[in-house]
């Protein structure tokens, strides 16, 4: 049967008995006739007609394939396409060294794990309610209070599956439409679309590398205006690995408390990956901040527990109220197995003991081998981090270089792709994250393995001509 039968007057040909026959074929919108509804949400112009039924032989109407705006608006994480890329060429035999995603390469210590098992043994895996069963939240309380001097109750902590899930429902149960989410660069890929689902704006706060990405003062007030809804800080920082000193925050929370509508969502996922003599504050513990904060925090870098997901939010309990009502009706509570072995992780003495201690240990090494080593490349700088395990160093000098058989590296994507090209190493672009003078370099990897990247790093940098100096 040809395609143009479709437009024919006559429905003979549509009515011979068999199974379903498709068929592709552009229609003039003078040709269909729809409704006002289906011409508000359908381009007429390229209408699709993929099948035609033998029980009455009409045409079926195409399906509306559109899309929330909000999620449309809503971009892909770069952190977890390159990392899925690069797992990928591994899979297929070229041996890439990982070092863009941001997970501990560290087993979840043993006690903890124990924990997990145990409670599969016992039986323990029901449903939880929906923020936390009592006995983590009495923990996550415990531990607030000694190692934040947050004093919270039960009914102020909520559970959930990870702390990414936290800040999301956190920022869309105190955001409107219109409202502002006020977001220091570099920051957290996840942390503008988390705004945008909540038809709220993402403003970004510029800070520089020569502040070692800590954002001033003026800069927060000189942004501040009556839509001005939520400040998002992270420390110690991802992508930076910055650390806000007392003082900084202080000087922020003067600010903060001149605005009653101006809340703050403060990430501290990870400040037990910290290094001596920095020190983490919590800024809800400073005065006149505690009714105004919402704080996100879990298990997952402190205790390698990536894919246990497992994380909490504290917090005034009218905002943490609403943020269990969107819970309730999203996930429910988190794993009831995820939850006895965060637990144990609670339990295993003050900023996670001896186990954390070891981890950071090791982090902290890494940390020393990379910035010294990157020191020595020409054209590069570097802002030494006091927390977490990444690197957020500034190439920006060597834009506009030429390699021969690749191209012009203009930005710091297509640096990125020329280190996974030419040394086969995965990095994450800084413009991910909101800076594209940089790349993130993630050390959560053994230092055997980060020698052998800086090797390749250092190889593949010796093909860009002319050479660059700062």
């Amino acid at each position: 049967m040809e395609a143009s039968a479709l437009t024919s007057p006559s429905r003979s040909l549509l009515s011979k008995p068999s199974s379903f026959r498709f068929l592709s074929h552009s229609i003039s919108p003078k040709q269909v006739s729809f409704s006002k509804t289906w011409e508000k949400r359908i381009n007429l112009a390229s209408v699709k007609v993929m099948a035609i039924s033998h029980n009455g032989g009409e045409p079926i109407l195409p399906v509306d394939d559109s899309i929330n705006p909000r999620v449309k608006s809503v971009k892909p994480s770069k952190t977890m396409a390159i990392s899925d890329h690069a797992t990928a060429l591994v899979q297929a035999g070229v041996p890439v060294i990982r070092l863009a995603a941001g997970e501990p390469d560290f087993d979840t210590p043993a006690a903890i794990a124990e924990a997990g098992i145990n409670a599969i043994r016992e039986g323990q895996t029901r449903y939880t309610p929906n923020t936390g069963t009592m006995e983590l939240r009495k923990a996550i309380c415990h531990k607030l209070k000694e190692e934040n001097g947050l004093d919270y109750a039960p009914d102020q902590i909520m559970v959930s599956n990870g702390a990414k899930q936290c800040a999301l429902q956190a920022v869309l149960a105190v955001c409107s439409p219109g409202d502002e989410v006020l977001i220091p660069a570099p920051f957290y890929v996840s942390y503008p679309e988390m705004a945008r689902l909540a038809d709220a704006e993402p403003i970004i706060l510029p800070t520089d590398i020569s502040d070692n990405f800590l954002l001033k003062p003026e800069i927060l007030a000189s942004k501040i205006n009556e839509n001005s809804r939520l400040l998002i800080l992270c420390s110690p920082s991802n992508p930076t690995g910055s650390v806000y000193p007392k003082e900084l925050l202080e000087q922020i929370a003067d600010i903060v408390r001149k605005h009653p509508r101006l809340l703050v969502l403060s990430d501290e996922i990870y400040e037990h990956i910290i290094f001596s003599p920095a020190k983490h504050i919590s800024i809800a513990s400073l005065p006149g901040m505690y009714d105004r904060t919402l704080t996100i925090n879990g298990f997952s870098k402190t205790f390698a527990m990536t894919g246990w997901r497992l994380g909490y939010l504290a917090g005034p309990k009218h905002f943490l109220s609403a943020c269990a009502k969107l819970q309730s009706q999203n996930t429910s509570g988190a794993s009831s197995i995820s939850q006895k072995a965060g637990l144990a992780a609670l339990n295993l003495g003050y900023a996670g003991g001896k186990a954390v201690a070891t981890m950071v240990k090791a982090f902290r090494e890494r940390r020393d081998f990379l910035v010294k080593s990157f020191r020595e490349l020409p054209g590069v700088k570097i802002s030494e981090p006091q927390g977490a395990f990444y690197l957020f160093i500034d190439f920006s000098s060597h834009y506009g270089s030429e390699v021969e058989g690749f191209g012009v590296i203009n930005d710091s994507e297509s640096l990125c792709r020329f280190l996974l090209d030419k040394a086969q190493v995965a990095l994450v672009p800084g413009d991910a994250f909101g800076d594209d003078r940089c790349i993130r370099i993630s050390y959560a990897a053994s230092l055997t393995t980060l020698e052998a990247a800086m090797n390749r790093i250092k190889d593949a940098m010796a093909l860009l001509k002319p050479p660059v100096t700062v």
